[in-house]
């Protein structure tokens, strides 16, 4: 289980939006949490990603290569 602490304005909001909605606001948090921990891992993966392109440990393909390696030419 976990506790978060809400400003008071955001609090609001999410009381605002669970009662015009009719779900819980756990719902809503375990949403938010879900799409930021998606797009933060992306970050990070992108971010390694550029790091072993620095580092020499990998290489950039082409679209035009990506594309016949998978089949699309």
């Amino acid at each position: 289980m976990l506790a978060v602490r809400l400003d008071a304005e955001t609090e609001a909001r999410l009381n605002n939006l669970a009662a015009q909605t009719h779900r819980t606001k756990s719902f809503y948090v375990k949403q938010a949490l879900l799409e930021y921990l998606d797009d933060i891992e992306d970050i990070y993966i992108g971010q390694k990603r550029v790091e072993d392109l620095r580092a020499g440990k990998d290489e950039l393909v082409s679209f035009e290569d990506l594309k016949k390696e998978l089949g699309y030419v």
